[in-house]
């Protein structure tokens, strides 16, 4: 059922996350490493007790959806310092909505073969702990980048939960881990965020620099973003298990509006209005105009310097934001121009 709904892997297991992992979970929490996604931080009884998200949960569905463009070519615009690196889960539209429809579709059928079993589906939309639960559904290991990794697919790919309260046959959790020695991920990340194997500082993280955080990126790690202006994927890219990650069959994931080889000064330009309509139901309309500005002005302050590059940041320096400003103003001084903030 799953695999005709889009699906590349399925998994069954308990509602019931070991002790090891949330032990693991707290100690990262307790280092501040989550640092302002404060939502992390609440509601531990549920993260730690998943079946109480649905009453009657016996089991949860864990499934994977790929999601690499089929022209990783693209992937080479990382050395292009002009062109804008977004995230490739981010070129197509956003997961959420799609993944969440096909798992309740997934609910139907179900119920088609086992009669009315209630269901919930989720797709980061609740305190849910995904990545040890696809781990115990068998769709593979935890990276030392903290990704699940699957042999045959890489970890290019979407997780989502349909918890159920039907006694289904549980799998066999994945027990091996593969990374042995190699800490490519690691030696590869700009920001040298992963601190320890599987353990990511999200402070140092491009991609929570770039996505979730919306204060002053900090001056230190400006130049280490490079044209990484929504999420990063080094570690992904870095790792030999994604030798065998598989370009998606999902149309809707494929890149929109040539976001996978703009410029950054051309995406710089752009006005609030045609933000909003390029990326509707994308997952960057979650930064914001304002941190899509911020963003591309550290990745246009690492730029070489050219005509269209500072002709791009000028236009912008008496935008209405002291944050989109400030972080103009260090792009020029990058430049080797200095000019005052407008206030």
């Amino acid at each position: 059922m799953a695999m005709e709904l889009g699906f590349q892997a399925v998994g069954i297991t308990k509602p019931v996350i070991n002790k090891r992992d949330q032990q693991q979970f707290q100690q990262w929490l307790d280092k501040g490493f989550h640092g302002n996604l404060d939502y992390m931080a609440r509601n531990q009884a549920l993260r730690t007790n998943p079946e109480l998200l649905h009453p009657g949960a016996c089991r949860i569905i864990s499934v994977r959806m790929d999601y690499l463009p089929g022209n990783t070519e693209t992937i080479k615009i990382l050395s292009d310092k002009e062109k804008a690196y977004i995230s490739r889960y981010a070129l197509g539209r956003d997961y959420h909505k799609l993944i969440r429809k096909r798992l309740t579709q997934l609910g139907k059928k179900i119920e088609e073969t086992y009669g009315d079993h209630g269901y919930r589906a989720f797709v980061d939309s609740a305190p849910v702990m995904e990545r040890p639960l696809a781990q115990q559904a068998g769709l593979g290991w935890m990276g030392k980048h903290s990704l699940i990794i699957n042999r045959q697919a890489g970890s290019f790919f979407f997780l989502g939960e349909l918890f159920t309260n039907i006694p289904l046959p549980i799998d066999e959790p994945y027990q091996k881990n593969h990374c042995g020695r190699c800490q490519s991920c690691i030696d590869r990340c700009p920001t040298a965020a992963i601190v320890e194997p599987y353990k990511i500082d999200a402070r140092r993280c491009i991609s929570y620099l770039t996505i979730e955080y919306s204060g002053a990126i900090p001056v230190e790690l400006r130049t280490m973003m490079g044209n990484r202006v929504f999420g990063c994927d080094d570690c992904q890219l870095a790792c030999p298990w994604n030798r065998f990650a598989r370009p998606t069959r999902e149309a809707d994931f494929t890149p929109r509006h040539q976001l996978d080889s703009t410029d950054l000064a051309d995406l710089f330009l752009w006005s609030e209005e045609e933000f909003l309509e390029r990326t509707a139901g994308s997952p960057i309309r979650r930064a914001g105009f304002e941190c899509w500005l911020r963003n591309l002005a550290v990745g246009l302050g690492n730029a070489p310097t050219s005509d269209k590059i500072l002709s791009a940041l000028k236009a912008r320096l008496d935008f209405p934001s002291d944050l989109v400003r400030e972080h103009i103003q260090w792009a020029l001084e990058q430049h080797g121009i200095s000019q005052p903030i407008l206030c």
